[in-house]
């Protein structure tokens, strides 16, 4: 009976690729991520202080916000 190993090689190749290809997606998912919330700080700043008082957050909350880090229950704009 004769055992052939030519397979062996093939999945740490395909691996490595598989792993290389996940890198690529986290960094480019952070990257896609990090300008939404550019864009979104961008154009919260552009609205003025009635208007953001308006949809609940100060001048100063606006990057919280974004980040999702303010808690809405505990924060009252008077």
């Amino acid at each position: 009976m004769t055992t052939i190993y030519s397979a062996a090689a093939s999945p740490a190749r395909s691996s490595m690729m598989g792993g290389l290809l996940r890198l690529l997606r986290v960094w480019g998912d952070a990257l896609a991520t990090y300008w939404v919330r550019r864009e979104a700080i961008k154009t919260l700043r552009q609205l003025d202080d009635r208007t953001l008082r308006d949809i609940g957050i100060s001048r100063c909350q606006i990057e919280p916000a974004v980040a999702g880090d303010l808690d809405i229950e505990l924060v009252r704009i008077r």
